[in-house]
C-alpha cells in the first residue's frame, strides 16, 4: 500500500512526533505526511488537501459524521482497496473548521474515529495505530486481539 495522508496542522509536539514516527517505522506499508498550516476557509485548506492527493488514490476522509467502523472492519476495507485500487490510498484530516464541500463530494468514504471531538493532531496518531493494527491483522497477527 502506498498511503498519502493529508491534514491541516503541524505535528511538531515532540511526544506525539514519537509517537507518529514509531507506528511510520513499524508499518510495511510506505506512507507520505503532507501537513498545511494555514488560517485560509475551509476551502482553501480543501484545496491544499486534494492537492496532495494523487487523483488515482482511493479518497477516505476523517470525519465525525464519518462510517464508525471497528478495526477488523477498517482492515478488511484496507484489503479492498489494495486488490481493487492498486494499494493507493488517500486519506484527508481537516483543521478545526472541518472539511470543505469540495473534499467531501471527492472522497469515496467517510470514516469517523467516535462521535467526540479529537484534536486534529491527535487523530494523526490514532489513524498511525490503526493503520499498523489493520497490518497486523491482515497479515494474522496476534497484536489485534478480539
Amino acid at each position: 500500500m502506498r498511503i498519502t495522508i493529508a491534514a491541516i496542522g503541524k505535528l511538531k509536539n515532540v511526544p506525539l512526533k514519537s509517537l507518529y514516527d514509531e507506528y511510520k517505522k513499524r508499518l510495511e506499508w510506505k506512507i507520505s505526511l503532507c501537513e498545511y498550516e494555514t488560517k485560509g476557509s475551509k476551502e482553501q485548506e480543501g484545496l491544499l488537501l486534494l492537492g496532495a492527493i494523487s487523483p488515482s488514490a482511493f479518497l477516505i476522509i476523517l470525519d465525525e459524521n464519518g462510517e464508525n467502523l471497528n478495526s477488523k472492519e477498517f482492515a478488511d476495507y484496507l484489503k479492498t482497496i489494495q486488490i481493487h485500487h492498486q494499494g493507493k490510498l488517500g486519506i484527508i484530516i481537516g483543521g478545526a473548521n472541518g472539511l470543505s464541500y469540495q473534499v467531501k463530494e471527492k472522497s469515496q468514504k467517510s470514516i469517523s474515529f467516535g462521535r467526540m471531538t479529537w484534536p486534529h493532531l491527535f487523530v494523526r496518531i490514532m489513524l498511525m495505530e490503526q493503520l499498523y493494527r489493520a497490518q497486523q491483522i491482515l497479515k494474522g497477527h496476534p497484536y489485534h486481539r478480539e
